[in-house]
């Protein structure tokens, strides 16, 4: 059996999704919003290396005053011309070989990958154990499940949580290659999610954009927390000043 990057299972990455409840027999969606996420999303705070499935709500005061302490450590600077910027700069998309994260190097995709390792009742293609021709997504952004088939595949795209384009503006024009790879690449970094709503964010900070689903706002400030802080990116004061509101008691 071919294992995910990181020393996950095909079977076991189904598993962590396919034994909770929230969706019908025949994977139509039993509901939307917080409850449907229940049992097949965790928590960003016990999630540092992003390796499990969805992006849960976070509720009570405890976990909301340890995200502001999170969100305390970045660093505030101006955001830097985007003089320079190539997509890529920071490697081919979805590479399999980019170095130094979790899931490199299984031979399969980092697109397949995320889409593996967040779907539900996941189907391949016909010979593979890799790429992935339908699933059931909940899209911690909008609140909704997205019933995926490759054919309409621009439905659910991965969003890098912190764009490169910000980062590069932030710092990553002075880094060396490997390290921008990392950051394309980094499930920590990466969530598929409906394809308009990626799309509406673009290159956007927390202060500009932030997902629909207000439920989901202090865990996305988190997220994208985990990941400045894990490259040593910079962020904007709006940007710090708007994700520390999200996770206000």
């Amino acid at each position: 059996m071919r294992r995910l990057r990181g020393g996950i299972t095909v079977a076991v990455a189904a598993a962590l999704v396919a034994g909770c409840d929230g969706l019908e027999p025949g994977g139509s969606s039993a509901g939307s919003g917080p409850d449907a996420a229940a049992g097949r999303a965790a928590s960003p705070l016990t999630n540092a290396d992003g390796t499990k499935p969805g992006l849960r709500a976070l509720t009570s005061e405890a976990d909301k005053a340890n995200a502001r302490k999170l969100v305390d450590e970045l660093i505030v600077k101006g955001r830097g011309p985007k003089t320079g910027y190539e997509r890529d700069k920071f490697g081919y998309a979805w590479m399999d070989t980019a170095d130094g994260v979790p899931l490199a190097r299984n031979g399969c995709d980092t697109r397949n990958d995320l889409l593996q390792l967040h779907g539900r009742d996941v189907q391949f293609r016909r010979g593979s154990d890799c790429v992935v021709v339908s699933m059931d997504l909940y899209d911690p952004y909008t609140g909704k499940d997205i019933a995926w088939k490759k054919a309409k595949a621009t439905e659910v795209q991965i969003d890098h949580v912190v764009p490169l384009s910000y980062a590069w503006q932030m710092g990553a024009a002075r880094w060396n290659k490997e390290k921008r790879q990392q950051l394309a690449n980094d499930v920590l970094n990466l969530l598929p999610v409906s394809g308009s709503t990626n799309s509406a964010k673009r290159d956007s900070g927390p202060a500009s954009w932030l997902p629909p689903n207000k439920e989901i706002r202090c865990s996305y400030a988190v997220r994208f927390a985990q990941v400045a802080l894990k490259y040593d990116l910079a962020v904007t004061a709006a940007d710090r000043a708007t994700m520390s509101k999200q996770c206000q008691g």
